[in-house]
């Protein structure tokens, strides 16, 4: 689930078209504008699912990965177990607690608020009995669940894992603040704001994301193969990237050799590129030091916007899609780039790997290889 709207199929379509789901909507509170920009999910899904938007896609995603799943030839194994990336959580119904109803629910109501309940009524709802947990790595967080659902299969673990990242907090509080942090913007359209490895690009804007995965060793077929990967953190400052790149570097490093990968092999860094000069410019040194000039750089924060802690989940999927279709949906170039190994849209695949890189907020470093399903 994305700005785009519900379903995997919308997606893919939306991002093939090249258009943006940045949109306008009526300002909110009294310190945004009239009108504010960004991709936030719309209404949709099952209300026995949940109160909120954020319960619904939650459920709707999990659900509907399995079903994918299972149409591609999944079999679930005796020990499936479901890991849940997420960074803030069920925003708008704990504001309501607070600010509407005065701290005062009925238990029934009270529970929808607890980070268990989704994650337990989905695994009634499947009959699945494997380990549970949430992992939160900022907005990296969907990389950080994979690789840690990669390691739950090799461990033996769990037989298989869902995996599933949930975004819903493009509240008109949260786009304030990342306005005052100087990376969040809402005062016009993506073309003119977010323009990742491009010449006066200004920083990001917000967008919200439902995303599900399955990760199995069977099944006939899927999207993509997780090859490798590692992750890292900076240990520098809470909004700032380390200047020097180190440890990016390390993540890097590490996951090319946990993956048995070099520079030839790679075909795309599907980036984290958010626009902002910081991060644009670690994963532009990436690019130059780990990968040869035949790669590509994209990013799909001007399509999708930065969906948080869901925002390396929904630039995974689409760095799947592109394996199984051979079709890369980059965002367009609406600028001069920085680097002739920009992507302009889309594009046939180039053949080879893929590195989906994160960099969180605080420090967050991540890197998943991803290749063509066996």
């Amino acid at each position: 689930m994305t700005g785009y709207g519900w379903g995997r199929e919308v997606l893919r379509s939306g991002m093939r078209s090249g258009m943006s789901s940045i949109a306008p909507v009526s300002g909110s509170d009294e310190r945004l504008p009239e009108k504010v920009w960004g991709s936030w999910i719309p209404d949709g899904g099952h209300i026995e699912d949940g109160a909120s938007r954020y319960g619904r896609a939650l459920r709707y995603s999990a659900r509907e990965a399995v079903r994918d799943a299972k149409e591609h030839g999944w079999v679930p194994g005796d020990n499936v177990g479901l890991i849940h990336c997420v960074v803030l959580g069920e925003v708008d119904l704990w504001k309501d607690f607070y600010l509407q109803n005065g701290g005062d629910l009925r238990v029934r109501q009270y529970l929808q608020l607890m980070p268990s309940t989704p994650l337990s009524l989905f695994m009634q709802e499947e009959g699945f009995h494997g380990p549970v947990m949430s992992v939160q790595a900022m907005c990296a967080s969907g990389g950080a669940g994979i690789l840690t659902a990669r390691n739950w299969l090799q461990t033996g673990w769990a037989s298989d894992v869902v995996i599933v990242a949930t975004d819903i907090s493009g509240t008109a509080e949260n786009i304030v603040h990342f306005h005052r942090l100087g990376v969040g913007f809402c005062h016009g359209p993506s073309e003119e704001i977010c323009k990742p490895f491009q010449k006066d690009s200004r920083g990001f804007m917000l967008g919200e994301a439902s995303v599900g995965f399955v990760l199995s060793e069977r099944g006939d077929t899927g999207y993509a193969r997780v090859r490798g990967g590692a992750m890292t953190h900076d240990g520098f400052h809470v909004t700032s990237v380390e200047p020097s790149h180190e440890h990016v570097k390390r993540a890097f490093e590490r996951g090319f050799a946990n993956a048995g990968i070099g520079a030839d092999d790679v075909a795309y860094v599907a980036a984290h590129g958010p626009g902002t000069r910081q991060c644009d410019t670690a994963e532009q040194a990436m690019l130059e030091d780990f990968c040869t000039d035949r790669a590509g750089i994209y990013s799909v924060k001007p399509l999708v916007g930065h969906c948080q802690g869901a925002a390396a989940a929904i630039e995974i999927a689409a760095a799947a899609f592109s394996h199984e279709s051979r079709l890369v949906t980059a965002a367009p170039r609406v600028g001069v780039p920085n680097t002739s190994q920009l992507v302009n849209g889309r594009e046939e695949h180039r053949g080879g790997v893929t590195v989906k890189s994160s960099l969180g907020m605080g420090g967050h470093n991540a890197v998943v290889i991803l290749d063509d399903a066996a």
